[in-house]
């Protein structure tokens, strides 16, 4: 069975994001390789000019998650990006720009932080993603 965690991240609001830096953290932590695939608002989030901004949450958080998560920050919890960050330092993590989500959003390779590996399709994303489990997000 291949080992390989595919994420398709189409969310763009914080909690979301957060929720798949994490996996990301444990499943390079485990060694296991993980590929993640940006579409739409969690591509406009990569954004190198609006990746350190605050994206909201998710309406279901209501007052009481916007409370939670802000004192989660005040803590000292590291934002989804540098969660991302220290995920590829520890493990392989593959991080890819849909392009037809480029496409529709006008934006270029050079739009994108850094923490952007490349740009690709969705069948290479699927022949990428092997045999592993894939999860939407």
């Amino acid at each position: 069975m291949d080992e390989t965690i595919s994420i398709v991240l189409f969310s763009g609001t914080d909690d979301k994001l957060q929720a798949a830096a994490v996996l990301t953290a444990g499943a390079a932590a485990l060694g296991r390789p993980v590929k993640i695939l940006l579409q739409y608002w969690a591509l406009e989030a990569f954004r190198a000019d609006r990746i350190a901004a605050d994206h909201g949450l998710a309406a279901e958080a209501g007052v009481a998650g916007k409370a939670a998560f802000a004192a989660a920050a005040k803590a000292g919890q590291s934002s989804w990006a540098d969660t991302l960050r220290v995920a590829k330092e520890v493990g392989e993590v593959d991080i890819q720009a849909c392009s037809q989500s480029m496409d529709v959003l006008k934006l270029k390779q050079s739009d994108l932080d850094p923490l952007v590996d490349g740009v690709e399709g969705v069948a290479a994303f699927y022949i990428n993603a092997g045999e592993g489990q894939i999860l939407f997000i």
